[in-house]
């Protein structure tokens, strides 16, 4: 198949991201297939987790802060009995016990990791100590702490004991938390040590892993397609992840303003609109951008620019 430039393609594509590869790499997969010019992913994935990786393509990426902070549910499972320096199976096995949970025993203490919590990164991370990733830091062998910080968990339950080693969990929270930490501090709550054996990203706000695309599928079919055809048909709107913030239509007038970047006043604007928020600006059944409201007067913050007139 011949390549032609989709850089006149926006929207969201939702990818299931296989195993051993990055996130960031994942995406740059995405770019070839498709041929576009701009692209990002909300919410990183691990090498070793698969599962929901929400992709913006081209001006969808204006749209991306909208979606990070939105609440993911993971399933994963831990592996009892070994703690490993990465807190998932990647890491050498530093801890190890002869402890094995019973049932209802860990059912019992899942109420403590509900709610807010105070959670403790895992050395192998992303976070920056002083200037420098914590991960570099502790493969230099470098000394160094982590704080713990607040989480929220908004679900947490147990969905089956596989076996004597291996216990499979489901988990909905919000931005920051890390399943390595909850895997390492349910083990040691309950008299082990224990690591993540697998996990899988399940949800990503609206974005469900049974409407996802496999990176195989994605590739068969844009191969076996007319040039360019097949990617509309993966992308959903990129206004899709701006249903939570209020939407006010403009007339084509103030629409063009808008699209050049200038605040245009809008007297219809409803009452319960707060100074200061964020709105999405629409012109007949296209959204233009988003906007700071600020007394019936509306300010370009993300001009989307695809639908400049």
């Amino acid at each position: 198949m011949s390549k032609q430039n989709n850089f006149n393609y926006h929207g969201w594509l939702i990818l299931n991201k296989p195993i051993n590869i990055s996130s960031a790499r994942a995406v740059n997969i995405i770019k070839k297939i498709f041929n576009v010019k701009k692209a990002g992913h909300a919410g990183t994935l691990d090498p070793l987790a698969t599962g929901v990786l929400p992709v913006a393509i081209n001006t969808a990426t204006k749209t991306i802060p909208y979606l990070v902070n939105s609440e993911k549910t993971y399933r994963f499972i831990i592996k009892w009995g070994e703690q490993s320096v990465t807190d998932d199976a990647e890491g050498k096995i530093i801890f190890k016990s002869d402890n094995r949970p019973l049932e209802q025993d860990i059912k019992k203490i899942l109420k403590f990791f509900i709610g807010n919590i105070e959670q403790k990164p895992p050395r192998f991370s992303a976070l920056k100590i002083n200037g420098k990733r914590a991960y570099k830091l502790a493969r230099n062998n470098d000394e160094f702490e982590i704080s713990s910080r607040a989480v929220k968990v908004l679900d947490l339950k147990l969905l089956k004991c596989i076996d004597n080693d291996l216990a499979e969990f489901e988990v909905t929270c919000e931005k920051g938390f890390y399943i390595r930490s909850l895997a390492r501090d349910i083990s040691l709550k309950l008299g082990t040590f224990g690591h993540v054996y697998s996990l899988k990203r399940t949800k990503v706000g609206q974005f469900d892993i049974k409407d996802s695309f496999p990176l195989e599928t994605l590739e068969k079919l844009v191969h076996s397609a007319p040039a360019g055809k097949m990617t509309k048909d993966f992308l959903l709107p990129l206004d899709c992840v701006l249903d939570d913030i209020p939407a006010l239509y403009i007339s084509d007038e103030k629409a063009k303003m808008f699209c050049h970047g200038q605040t245009v006043n809008n007297k219809l604007s409803s009452d319960y609109i707060p100074n200061g928020s964020d709105v999405l600006v629409k012109n007949r059944d296209r959204s233009l951008g988003i906007a700071v409201f600020f007394e019936e007067s509306l300010k370009p913050k993300r001009v989307f620019s695809n639908f400049i007139y």
